[in-house]
């Protein structure tokens, strides 16, 4: 069937051999995971032993796949954090915080009677030892060097200047390294970036050492416990150069800074990488009283990651990993946050949030303290328009951010067009700039520079951070066989009764639930398969006693919905194909949850939320062969297309009014038609229901289009919501 969109959102028969996307080890996101309660597990275990599924392990390992790597450090302190992995770490020496999130012990239910909880997660600290540092170095044929002067410490690596003491031979290699006083950076052997030998950043600086805007790295190699690299000396990074001139920066010199950034890293990534970690600490001019001083550099590539596969030559593939978040907290791009695969667009949001930062002094979201910070920055990102975030900044700045937060996964830059903003802004004599643009020149005088007025042709972005909500239902529709479905809204507690008992009279039965205000919407239809149905309403979220004694005679839960004022509605059925059944209430979405339980051979079959409050359903035999998470303040229509593309399609949703969760998943049976179509509408689409299936039926008498999940939301205009099997209030 071809690929057809209705509402920006249908998709045809996908792949028949998709790449199935990671199961990233349950370690917490602080963007996404700020505090959160225990999980609850149901299912009655059947006699015959069912082995936990293989763990589901993530994308398949490319050639260009680099092992991870923690690097942290911040001389701002305070307020910065570096992370990978999902493990605080802490930046900056002695003067970072540790920040993010964890998940609190939650209660557990399953229904083979079992009961636990999830243990609280532990903050990683510095790593290494106290082993200490040489006070001479020489390594790989180098000069001797004595230690001086710390110049910095992060949570793995250390960085001193190093003053050579034995005269230079007619053999060494390079004028840099038979300089007086050159860097070495020192990492233990037992910190996390040396866990498979020598640091995963000498992977990387053996293809980046001395391209435009990196220093050289001259030695490397180990000498005792410590991995040490010889490197280029350099002066003050743009951060202590704004501190040092009282947090101001002209808007020249930004601009500047501006121009040979972006041809840095376009650089960095035309050779396949990108950075993973831009900010002011990150930039450094060359030495004082040197010809380099003003020259910038970018340094600290140890959270650099490849972009582009360097076995095929192709983008790496798409993937979101909620518990893993790279980079500095302040300046990370929000798809950074939200456990994205790192590509060429974060290094240039997270470049316009440092212009804005040493141009205005402060970004919207300092000042965030505890376990909710890295969440609640994020949040904040999402909510804060170009236009808001450049109120005080000239144009280009703007122009230059609405187009980065605009960028798509794969889409190449136009760092042409990007520098061109900046044109007008520096005087017209390089030789005088604050900062050396030369780069920047070659690079248009090497393509040509193109402006925005030359580009009025383009077609139009949608853009995705306009900063207003709206209030939206979004029903998902799959293709099924025609058959009987009944659908209603509006519904209060007291008549739900007899709209549930005259559909069962009817042999039909609740297929999805969904709250509105405190009302009621469901879906009944003839297609589900259950023998039989009971549902309960309740204050409690969820009422785990009643669920328990359902369990016990062998009924599921098949669909549920929350309302504002915590109250449930959860409706459980026989005649399912599920062996066992777990769920589990939190605070925040459970994705640590939800990742060992998929190890274990459960996928998530229901979802729901009350209020700001979570609950999961997780099944074992539910007839999937792969599941992913796809978790966003705003509704993701990127990775949600990326994933119909690899053959996935959505099966459970629920959102709050902070975040929208999206399950979605490979059958293990085909479908003939494997058509889903989404609609969002401001009211609830009783017209549509009946013009979709009327018309679907009429073009293809033998296939229906059948409405399987809504979602009521909110959301921001201009982006929409999809929905699954189950029913939700945002």
């Amino acid at each position: 069937m071809p690929v057809q969109l209705r509402s920006g959102a249908r998709r045809g028969r996908a792949n028949p051999n998709p790449n199935p996307s990671s199961k990233s080890n349950p370690k917490t996101n602080p963007a996404i995971d700020p505090p959160t309660e225990g999980p609850v597990t149901r299912g009655r275990a059947k006699k015959a032993a069912v082995a936990p599924a293989p763990a589901r392990g993530g994308r398949k390992k490319k050639a260009g796949d680099e092992k991870p790597v923690v690097v942290t450090g911040s001389k701002e302190g305070k307020e910065e954090e570096k992370i990978l992995g999902g493990e605080n770490q802490e930046g900056g020496g002695e003067r970072a915080k540790e920040e993010g999130g964890g998940e609190k012990k939650m209660d557990e239910f399953d229904s083979a009677g079992r009961s636990g909880g999830d243990k609280a997660n532990g903050v990683v600290g510095d790593e290494g030892s106290n082993t200490p540092l040489p006070e001479t170095v020489q390594i790989a044929g180098s000069p001797t060097y004595k230690l001086d002067r710390k110049l910095g410490k992060g949570g793995f690596g250390q960085v001193y200047v190093g003053r050579r003491i034995s005269p230079p031979s007619a053999n060494e290699r390079s004028p840099g390294a038979n300089a007086l006083e050159v860097a070495l950076k020192f990492e233990h052997r037992s910190s996390k970036g040396c866990n498979y030998g020598a640091p995963y950043e000498w992977q990387v600086y053996n293809t980046l050492s001395g391209i435009h805007g990196v220093p050289r790295v001259h030695y490397k190699g180990r000498q005792g416990d410590f991995y040490v690299m010889v490197m280029d000396m350099l002066g003050p990074s743009l951060w202590d150069v704004w501190n040092n001139n009282s947090h101001t920066m002209s808007v020249e010199m930004v601009a500047c800074i501006a121009i040979e950034a972006i041809s840095i890293l376009e650089k960095m990534h035309s050779k396949g990488y990108v950075h993973g970690d831009v900010k002011p600490e990150n930039f450094l001019l060359g030495p004082p009283g040197t010809p380099e001083e003003k020259k910038l550099f970018l340094v600290d590539l140890g959270l650099a990651t490849r972009w582009k596969d360097s076995a095929t030559g192709q983008h790496v593939e798409y993937d979101q990993r909620p518990d893993v978040f790279r980079g500095t907290v302040r300046y990370a791009s929000v798809h950074a946050h939200l456990g994205r695969t790192g590509s060429r667009r974060d290094d240039l949001e997270s470049l316009a949030y440092t212009l804005i930062f040493l141009l205005r002094g402060r970004l919207p979201w300092q000042g965030y303290q505890g376990e909710n910070k890295g969440f609640l920055v994020c949040k904040k990102k999402m909510a804060t328009s170009p236009e808001s975030l450049c109120c005080f900044c000239p144009q280009p700045f703007r122009q230059f951010v609405e187009y980065v937060v605009n960028l798509k996964f794969d889409e190449e830059p136009n760092y042409a067009k990007c520098i061109s903003l900046f044109d007008g802004i520096v005087g017209p004599n390089p030789d005088i700039r604050p900062i050396n643009t030369d780069g920047a020149q070659k690079v248009g005088q090497k393509r040509g520079r193109l402006t925005m007025e030359e580009e009025d042709d383009e077609q139009p972005k949608k853009k995705v951070r306009m900063g207003m909500p709206a209030t939206q239902w979004i029903s998902v529709y799959n293709a099924r066989r025609p058959m009987k479905q009944r659908y209603h809204y509006n519904v209060a507690d007291a008549r739900l009764s007899q709209h549930v008992q005259k559909g069962n009279e009817d042999g039909l039965f609740i297929s999805s639930v969904a709250s509105c205000t405190n009302l009621w919407a469901l879906i009944m239809d003839a297609g589900t398969g259950f023998s039989a149905q009971v549902y309960e309403l309740s204050s409690h979220f969820l009422h785990k006693e009643w669920i328990m004694e359902q369990w016990e005679k062998n009924y599921y839960i098949t669909s549920l919905a929350g309302t504002n004022n915590g109250s449930s509605l959860v409706v459980m059925s026989k005649g399912t194909q599920y062996q066992q059944q777990s769920y589990k209430v939190s605070d925040s979405f459970p994705f640590k949850w939800i990742n060992r339980k998929w190890k274990e051979g459960f996928y998530v079959t229901s979802m729901a939320t009350a209020g700001s409050r979570w609950a999961v359903v997780m099944s074992r035999n539910a007839g999937f062969s792969d599941q992913v998470v796809e978790l966003d303040f705003l509704y993701p229509s990127e990775g949600i297309h990326m994933r119909w593309d690899s053959g996935y399609r959505i099966t459970a949703t629920a959102a709050t009014w902070d975040q929208a969760a999206f399950i979605l998943s490979i059958p293990r049976r085909k479908p003939s038609d494997e058509t889903q179509e989404t609609l969002r509408t401001s009211a609830f689409p009783s017209q549509h229901v009946k013009f979709s299936t009327k018309n679907e039926s009429l073009s293809n008498p033998e296939v229906g289009l059948s409405i399987s999940w809504l979602v009521w939301c909110k959301i921001r205009l201009s982006l929409g919501i999809y929905a699954q099997p189950s029913v939700v209030f945002l």
